[in-house]
């Protein structure tokens, strides 16, 4: 095996090389004239060549990978030349592995006695010359393995065999006279020219082979396959685990004071903000407290009571590490020191002390943020520097502060509680803010807010999803007695009803399910009267209403239609008076005390007057507070059918509304799915995969507000349990989504309402996330396409989602068994033993483990890892399956 500098004089002379097959003539460039069969076609004729062509393929597309890894070499950072290396060199070592193994299939084939066997190896000297898919630089891929089967096949005399052996030696020839030349020609022009045309039009030829390398491999994904993904940038952005301070609201500020306590100036900061009546956050080193024994002792200095006092009077203290180590360059066990050590010294002043922590000079990593979550802290960052560590002039540090505030317009100040031009400075900095009618906000134990907000200022109202009980009734109806029977009403209405319960957490107790026999019109109405209306629901609850069945529409005399639903037991002779119209429903609706209320009618019929849909301003959620909504999606109009012959047993209707449900219907990725949101996807998918134009609209009395679901997080890691979807359901689903893509993203979209008019429905801005949410729902969208057998999307989802968060581990095993599904065993093997190193305790990545080493014939790691599963889980849902592969190991 080759140890690494070995690998790096290799790369030189590999991109030479390579560089020859680019720069030839624009012909040669070019693939080849179609004068021989590709390896596929020559694989079918010739079945005996067909693992010498798959093993060749292998070598080339390792041979590709480096390419692609290395070509913008210059162009990357030192970070990604490292990682470019690292899995280069594992790309290496795989093709002198495949190397060995061709070698082993020629000596395999060559000791044989078919008179077939030169056949066999000019139908593989074939593919190398001539192959129609292969450029110039990638024959070059096949040198060494020609080397060896011209060095073996040199030892057999017969006729045939001295055939070919003058065959690949004039292949040799040839590629290595295209490298001569190019080397005496990159010789001369360097030795006259600084530069010449000569040499950017070689270039442009190389760049071409690049370019066509990159239509089938980018270095993401060679990165990926190879058990690595790259997080962003750390975010300068607000988030769950980071706070910069750019989402404050307007004109508030935070003053941040870091490295003390100081025995004489920290005192001076305090006694300023008390005179200015402002909040102030110290980040304290730990050392400057005390120190903790290797045995967990606290021994706290002098200094510690400073600490003590500014605790007692209310100002939050945070973490600044033990030392000031640049903790980015800081791992294992020192890191936990640095974090946990100060934390403990905290603790011991008073236990007060504020979960926060700032990185010393801001440099962290992904381990350190990791840290920081297990320990149950905060990472404080900043948007506004005074530079009083450096500035020596009190003036210029007031300049500078007053400068960035006045861009920024919010932030995070840091200052230094160690420095007397801080103490000088902060005065006037504190006056100019004040005049121009700054706010200051302090840590509240859970963010940081405004104790007493500038006079005249605006309140706003709280920002909410939270409903105090959420009710539901569902009807299903199948078997009418004098109606048309239907099919799939009733399983549309249980798996509404389940959707509810189960995905949603709505109590059973309060989800009324009527079906068949039971939805008669007493039944219904009773439903509706005895539990739900008036006060019995409260006036922060919501209600969904799902109806499942047929419809009519009634014109009355004044030439106005009228709606119904049908209960069982209604006659079509007497449906004016024996079923439920619309406009009942809509007092019931007014009726409610419940904030928000949403009907979902699988029926179709016209006749109600709806109002348009609901705000879309970004601040919605904030006006939804205090909004009631009364909302209504229908099926279709009076001369349409509801088509009944969706997927799993669902009408079309339903099965879209379930997919919305299940996360497609959050339209701006806010982790919410609001009632237009929900109508803006179900009624453009159903009306593109059917004969129906769903209706959507608000009834009378709604004060614009929006009935919403909160999307959950999944927890589900992918194993061989987790079920997908059915033909025909990844079929509709496709047609559905070709519907979505077609239409432009950003533009309102348009639907019916029940008078047969047009409304037009406008998404509300999603606003900030974080990367952690973001992460959940990358990881969430992946595991929708993968139901759907999408699995290189999926993947990418999946890739997304360790980006925004290398930590996630549900994410790393969802794309380790992405990768077993793909037959890629190796790759999933990788990612599974990441999922492992992020979470060791978790079974399922060791079953899928397990499955993915004994696929790749690795019986002693998939023995390994079995039994660490059994050991974890001996009853668990995978018990049965592991002892059965042990078994067979």
């Amino acid at each position: 095996m080759l140890r690494a500098p070995s690998f790096r004089l290799f790369l030189p002379s590999l991109l030479l090389t390579l560089l020859v097959g680019g720069c030839s003539d624009k012909d040669a460039q070019a693939p080849a004239a179609v004068t021989q069969p590709s390896a596929q076609a020559a694989a079918a004729a010739d079945p005996a060549a067909a693992p010498l062509l798959g093993a060749l393929q292998k070598q080339l597309d390792g041979y590709r990978r480096i390419i692609v890894l290395l070509a913008d070499e210059e162009q990357q950072s030192e970070a990604d030349r490292t990682t470019s290396t690292r899995i280069g060199q594992q790309l290496f070592h795989d093709g002198l592995e495949q190397r060995s193994a061709i070698a082993a299939q020629f000596d395999t084939l060559l000791r044989g006695t078919s008179p077939q066997r030169f056949a066999t190896l000019g139908t593989v000297l074939d593919y190398i010359e001539s192959a129609p898919e292969l450029f110039d630089a990638d024959r070059l891929a096949f040198r060494e393995v020609l080397r060896d089967l011209h060095e073996r096949i040199g030892a057999d005399s017969s006729l045939p065999a001295v055939k070919l052996h003058q065959r690949i030696g004039e292949d040799l020839e040839a590629l290595d006279e295209i490298e001569r030349n190019y080397n005496q020609e990159l010789t001369r022009i360097f030795s006259r020219f600084e530069r010449t045309r000569a040499i950017e039009l070689k270039r442009e030829k190389w760049d071409e082979y690049i370019a066509h390398l990159h239509k089938d491999y980018s270095r993401e994904a060679i990165l990926r396959d190879y058990g690595v993904i790259e997080p962003y940038p750390m975010s300068m952005k607000d988030s769950d685990r980071e706070i910069f301070g750019r989402d404050l609201p307007p004109k508030t500020v935070v003053l941040t004071f870091d490295d003390g306590p100081h025995k004489a100036y920290t005192d001076e900061v305090v006694a300023i903000l008390k005179r200015y009546d402002v909040p102030g956050v110290f980040f304290e080193v730990g050392r400057n407290l005390g120190k903790v024994d290797t045995d967990g002792k606290v021994s706290l200095g002098p200094m510690a009571k400073i600490s003590r006092n500014l605790m007692e009077e209310g100002y939050a203290v945070g973490n600044h590490s033990l030392t000031h180590a640049q903790l980015s360059r800081t791992t294992g066990d020192a890191l936990r020191q640095q974090v946990l050590d100060t934390d403990t010294l905290l603790k011991d002043v008073d236990s007060k002390r504020a979960p926060l922590f700032r990185f010393p000079y801001g440099a962290r990593n992904a381990e350190g943020l990791q840290l920081l979550n297990e320990a149950g802290l905060k990472s404080i960052m900043w948007n506004i520097d005074s530079m009083d560590w450096a500035d020596p002039v009190p003036e210029s540090i007031v300049q500078r502060v007053l400068d960035q505030v006045n861009k920024e317009q919010r932030g995070i100040i840091l200052f230094h509680d160690i420095h007397d031009r801080a103490v000088k400075a902060l005065p006037q900095i504190l006056d100019r803010l004040i005049a121009d009618g700054y706010q200051f906000a302090g840590w509240n134990g859970r963010d940081f807010s405004v104790a007493r907000p500038r006079k005249g200022s605006d309140r706003d109202a709280t920002v909410t999803t939270g409903y105090e009980k959420s009710w539901a009734i569902v009807v299903g109806i199948d078997n009418y007695a004098k109606w048309p029977r239907l099919e799939y009403a009733s399983h549309d209405a249980q798996a509404v009803a389940d959707t509810l319960t189960g995905q949603f957490g709505f109590p059973s107790s309060q989800v009324i399910v009527l079906k068949n026999e039971q939805a008669t019109r007493n039944n219904i109405l009773a439903a509706f009267h005895d539990r739900l209306s008036d006060d019995r629901t409260g006036r922060n609850d919501r209600v969904f209403v799902f109806f499942a069945g047929h419809g009519a529409t009634r014109q009355l005399a004044s030439g106005r239609d009228l709606g119904y639903i049908i209960p069982v037991d209604s006659d079509p002779k007497e449906f004016a008076t024996d079923a439920i119209a619309m406009t009942d429903i809509q007092n019931i609706a007014e009726s409610m005390q419940a904030k928000h209320v949403m009907f979902v009618m699988d029926a179709c019929y016209s006749g109600l007057g709806l109002t348009r849909g609901g705000p879309s301003s970004s601040s919605f959620l904030r006006e939804n507070a205090r909004r009631s909504a009364r909302q209504m999606l229908t099926a279709g109009g009076a001369d349409q059918q509801v088509a009944d012959a969706g997927p799993n047993g669902h009408s079309v209707f339903t099965w879209v509304l379930l997919q919305a449900l299940a996360g497609k219907g959050d339209l701006n990725g806010d982790g919410l799915i609001t009632g237009t949101e929900l109508a803006a996807y179900v009624a453009p998918a159903v009306s593109a995969v059917s004969q129906q134009t769903p209706a959507f609209g608000s009834l009378p009395g709604s004060q614009g507000g929006e009935f919403v679901f909160q999307v959950p997080d999944s927890q589900e890691y992918l194993n061989a349990d987790t079920r997908q979807l059915t033909a025909d359901a990844i079929a509709l689903n496709n047609k559905v989504d070709a519907a979505q893509d077609a239409k432009n993203s950003e533009a309102p979209v348009t639907v019916a309402d029940l008078q047969g008019g047009k409304a037009k429905l406008v998404v509300p801005t999603a606003g900030p996330a974080s990367d952690r949410q973001r992460a959940q729902q990358a990881n969430d969208r992946g595991l929708q396409l993968y139901r759907e057998k999408r699995y290189d999307e999926a993947a990418v989802q999946f890739a997304e989602a360790l980006k925004l968060r290398p930590d996630f581990a549900q994410a790393a095993n969802n794309l380790g068994f992405v990768y077993y599904r793909q037959q890629r065993y190796a790759e999933a093997a990788r990612w599974l033993e990441n999922t492992l190193k992020i979470d060791p305790s978790r079974a399922v990545a060791y079953l899928n483990l397990g499955d993915a080493y004994f696929n790749a014939g690795d019986k002693a790691k998939a023995k390994q890892a079995y039994t660490t599963y059994l050991a974890l889980q001996p009853q668990g849902s995978g018990a049965a399956q592991a002892r059965a592969q042990l078994e067979k190991l």
